[in-house]
């Protein structure tokens, strides 16, 4: 797997962190209690994407520095622009979103780094794209950014078993996706519905119970289409993708490190592959003084 942007320690624990902050927003109605302000007003939904705005702010200042040279930072606004483009054509009653195999097939050719940094570019330049700015974007470019990166990280494999793997991916995050995109917003829509509503303070299980139930009445044949594109789209040019990704990328050569030498070391190889005045005097001598030898051997006595 060719990894287009570096991830070193720092920004392997950056992206941990950062994820494991922002999940807990996604889920804030399952820990948030009863006395607490946050369970009955209407800002928590504006706050937790603020918050969520600021992590990815510093997610892709701390992935851009220094991780992205500028053959990958062409190949990311290629990728997003592409996906941006294809987002309306998904857009209405069915479901069915072209761009999230854009966001795999990237992340899987290019790696996870730079499939979570084509997740959070593309939903921003498709909200731009399609006026969807709004509280809800910073969780929809942090769950885009997650389905990139996850692609990236699946195991190893080729031919016609990496396509039936990722067509697998496709189907099980364009579920979770929507389950996460419900999640966050959930308590706003349901407060006062009997059965499907959030109750703040109850168990979690309880309200896991309704939430599931809620999406399986609200938003599943939404999912489910989605989910269905993602593996026809896959099954069926998910082959050619990933070659024409891999030659662009092995063209690229993102993997190649650049060696500096200095102007005496250059000059030292330099002499040892062209030979020098004297040694070229001493080898036309040593050819003379052997053609002589040869016609004096070969000469009457």
């Amino acid at each position: 797997m060719t990894h287009a942007v570096t991830l070193d320690r720092r920004r392997v624990a950056a992206l941990v962190i950062a994820s494991a902050i922002g999940l807990a927003l996604f889920l804030w109605p399952l820990w948030i209690d009863a006395e607490s302000d946050l369970a009955h007003s209407g800002d928590a939904a504006v706050m937790f994407a603020v918050v969520v705005a600021m992590l990815i702010v510093v997610l892709a200042a701390e992935i851009s520095h220094d991780g992205l040279d500028a053959k990958a930072l062409a190949l990311l606004g290629i990728l997003a622009a592409l996906a941006a483009a294809l987002r309306p054509l998904g857009s209405g009653i069915s479901g069915f979103q072209p761009m999230f195999v854009v966001l795999i097939i990237g992340g899987r050719v290019l790696g996870p780094g730079f499939g979570f940094a084509l997740g959070l570019v593309s939903m921003f330049g498709s909200a731009l794209l399609t006026g969807g700015v709004g509280p809800w974007l910073p969780f929809q470019m942090l769950g885009a950014a997650w389905l990139g990166m996850g692609a990236g990280l699946l195991p190893r494999a080729s031919g016609k078993v990496e396509v039936a793997l990722l067509a697998g991916y496709g189907a099980v995050s364009g579920i979770l996706y929507g389950f996460l995109m419900n999640m966050w917003f959930w308590p706003f829509l349901t407060s006062t519905q009997e059965g499907i509503g959030f109750v703040p303070g109850d168990s979690i299980a309880n309200n896991l119970g309704r939430f599931f139930v809620f999406c399986l009445v609200t938003s599943l044949g939404f999912d489910i289409p989605r989910a269905i594109g993602n593996v026809l789209i896959i099954s069926f040019a998910g082959g050619a993708l990933l070659r024409s990704l891999r030659r662009v990328s092995r063209k690229a050569s993102f993997d190649a490190t650049a060696v500096f030498r200095s102007p005496q070391a250059l000059d030292e190889e330099a002499s040892s592959i062209v030979p020098t005045q004297s040694d070229s005097s001493d080898s036309h001598a040593h050819s003379s003084s052997s053609a002589s030898g040869s016609e004096h051997s070969n000469g009457d006595p």
